[in-house]
């Protein structure tokens, strides 16, 4: 089952990947060249509008300089 993007569980991706950005010191902008891809997508991502899937997940991980599994780890131990 995919929880909605409303889900308590999926608001807390959302502020992991924006936190992710932020601290990699990067701007929407930044962050959409690097995935390239609209900076509106990240955008969407960010507010819960757009679904991530774990491909993305790891894409996003990625250009923000750190690897995925590291980033899933951080996941699990943030209070968001």
């Amino acid at each position: 089952m995919v929880p909605s993007v409303h889900h308590s569980r999926y608001v807390k991706l959302q502020k992991h990947l924006k936190k992710l950005r932020l601290d990699a010191g990067l701007s929407q902008v930044e962050l959409a060249e690097r995935l390239e891809e609209e900076q509106s997508n990240i955008s969407r991502t960010e507010r819960g509008i757009r679904y991530v899937d774990a491909l993305a997940y790891m894409d996003w991980c990625r250009a923000c300089g750190k690897a995925p599994h590291e980033c899933m780890k951080l996941l699990e131990e943030q209070d968001v």
